[in-house]
């Protein structure tokens, strides 16, 4: 009778314990269903754009950096716009996303800083560049273009870009082969590095330009920072790099440091720590490594693709060729130095550099967060969310810019500024405009100067290109490079 009792008060337990379980089961399907219903429909005051906010937690970032084999808009952008229209919501790495390829809205929204959004960076980007106040931003602005604007162009920079150029290009001449992209990269940080801190980094234990290669590498990669990943060796780098420019600084710091000749940008930093009182070491630390890894990254790039598409494209080469050498017919002595009224001059040369910018799409876009809930179209954005300009749409419009994917620097000819200022935006816009824009293309008109004129190249291997979603050269670009007299 016992044994019989006990086997029945068994299996009540049993049938117990399975119904807790299940109850247990039902509990958690019910939570994650309710989960990701929130997170395939967020919160908001309104109607949100059309689009996808993907899988949760990483959202549609796996879908947004697949690699695409050419310079067209990204399939990502190109898809999600010819189904949801010029603007979408998604989610990227857990952040939700507004993407807008609306040239009317963009231009709206870039003239809202401060007011109805805020500068963003991706989390990466946050990790590695500090976020700063609005006074502090208003004296970095102001202290690059004292460095590297206009006047500072016109006085010392371009003689001594075309002199530092003409070095680097008679040295690339003696190589067999020269891998364009890395070469580039070299040449636009140790120009600008000179003028940072002079030759404070001649000494350092690596090869800085290489450093900020690999760092580009890991910026645009998934922010997980595990031993292994990109993202680890992005943020190892910037702290190595960090490190060798405390160096720098302290040096400089004490007391028995060398004055130079000819003020650079640290010495005024210096000089401007007793009355800006936000300029510690850390942040003027942080000044020098966003000012050389803006060098490192656009400059070059851009200035590898001048290589290919002028190497593919005969009929632009020889037309930039002649404006050079009419530059140079022009001047009593040959050796004379470019002015800043020849480099006003270069029209043919401007243009083939906005191309080459325009199919470029260097950055992936212009980011700003939401103060408050904007309406726009019918739609909301919430506060909070982020806005990713989407500049490679703007570039490659068709409706703007005709056969958008040929190289065709003529087109620029018909283009009004107003329709520029709208579709056209490698450097950002308005205030919040790159204060190195004018710094970037004398920079690139110079190389073109001295490279037509005294230069020749052939592509030797590589050369394609994958966008994903930065530019990069999978199988290298190498090129020879020789002298004309020769």
């Amino acid at each position: 009778m016992a044994t019989l009792i006990n086997s029945f008060l068994d299996e009540i337990r049993k049938i117990n314990i399975l119904g807790v379980g299940y109850f247990v089961v039902t509990l958690l399907t019910i939570y994650v269903t309710q989960w990701i219903y929130r997170w395939r429909n967020p919160k908001c005051n309104g109607v949100l754009p059309p689009g996808s906010m993907g899988f949760p937690l990483i959202g549609e970032t796996l879908q947004l950096i697949f690699p695409s084999h050419s310079l067209d808009l990204p399939p990502f952008l190109k898809n999600r716009i010819k189904r949801y229209g010029q603007m979408f919501k998604t989610n990227v790495a857990g952040r939700p996303v507004i993407i807008s390829a609306d040239p009317e809205f963009n231009s709206f929204i870039l003239r809202q800083d401060g007011k109805l959004v805020e500068t963003w960076s991706l989390d990466t980007f946050a990790e590695v560049f500090e976020q700063n106040t609005h006074s502090s931003r208003k004296y970095t602005r102001h202290l690059t273009l004292n460095h590297f604007g206009v006047e500072a162009l016109k006085e010392k920079l371009l003689p001594q870009m075309e002199d530092f150029i003409k070095s680097t290009l008679s040295n690339w001449s003696n190589h067999e082969s020269l891998e364009v992209k890395s070469a580039a990269i070299k040449v636009t940080v140790d120009f600008a590095a000179k003028q940072i801190f002079s030759g404070d980094l001649d000494n350092a234990p690596f090869n800085i330009s290489y450093m900020f290669r690999d760092l580009v590498e890991g910026l645009m990669s998934f922010p997980i920072n595990l031993p292994g990943t990109a993202h680890h060796k992005c943020l190892q780098i910037h702290k190595k790099v960090r490190k060798t420019m405390r160096d720098v600084l302290t040096k400089r710091l004490s007391s028995s440091a060398e004055k130079h000749t000819e003020e650079d940008l640290v010495d005024h930093l210096i000089r401007d720590m007793d009355s800006q009182k936000f300029l510690t070491e850390d942040y003027i630390i942080q000044m020098m490594f966003g000012l050389l890894f803006v060098t490192s990254d656009s400059i070059s790039t851009t200035l590898a693709l001048c290589f290919k598409l002028l190497a593919e494209h005969a009929d632009v080469l020889e037309e930039l060729i002649a404006e050079h050498d009419s530059i140079l017919k022009n001047k009593e002595n040959l050796d004379d130095p470019l002015t800043w009224n020849d480099y006003k001059s270069m029209t043919f040369t401007l243009q083939v550099i906005n191309e080459v910018l325009r199919l470029g799409n260097i950055a992936p876009g212009l980011f700003r967060r939401a103060l408050k809930d904007i309406p726009v179209n019918g739609y909301t954005i919430p506060a909070g969310w982020v806005i990713m300009i989407a500049t490679a749409a703007l570039h490659l419009n068709s409706d703007q810019f005709e056969d958008p994917l040929s190289f065709n620097p003529w087109r620029w000819k018909e283009i009004q500024p107003s329709c520029a200022a709208k579709n056209f935006m490698p450097f950002g816009s308005g205030m919040k405009q790159c204060a190195g824009a004018e710094y970037s293309r004398v920079f690139l008109a110079t190389f073109l100067h001295v490279l037509v004129t005294k230069y020749r190249w052939t592509m030797v291997k590589g050369g394609k290109i994958i966008r994903a979603p930065i530019i990069r050269f999978p199988d290298g670009f190498h090129f020879k490079i020789s002298q004309k007299n020769q």
